[in-house]
């Protein structure tokens, strides 16, 4: 396969069918350094054509949550109170600059993430 720019599913099949063959190639051969250009030739084209939007906020929030076996009262120090966390997490009330900077040192989440906006619940 000649190393060009992917543009079509059928060059991108085969362009990934040739990143698998060179998947062990020796570092520092020429099939390396094939592998190495033509995975960045797929990055692109995916990047592309299957990208994948940013998370929720508060959806991230949770997923941290249960992936660290975190509860709500284990973000109240970068929250606030537990009403606060219970209305950040039913999206009653949004994070706030100060809860983003919290969250992302103490818990080292990206902060890009968390400052996208999302919808709230309207309070009752």
């Amino acid at each position: 396969m000649e190393l060009r720019p992917i543009r079509s599913k059928r060059e991108h099949r085969a362009a990934l069918k040739e990143a698998e063959a060179l998947w062990n190639a020796p570092e520092g051969s020429p099939e390396a350094d094939r592998l190495e250009v033509l995975t960045l030739l797929i990055e692109v084209y995916e990047r592309e054509h299957f990208s994948i939007a940013d998370p929720d906020p508060i959806d991230f929030l949770q997923h941290v949550m249960e992936a660290r076996g975190l509860t709500r009262k284990d973000l109240e120090p970068y929250v606030g109170s537990r009403a606060r966390v219970a209305e950040v997490l039913n999206r009653v009330r949004p994070l706030t600059l100060d809860m983003i900077r919290n969250l992302a040192g103490g818990l080292d989440l990206p902060a890009d993430v968390l400052i996208r906006g999302y919808r709230l619940k309207r309070a009752a």
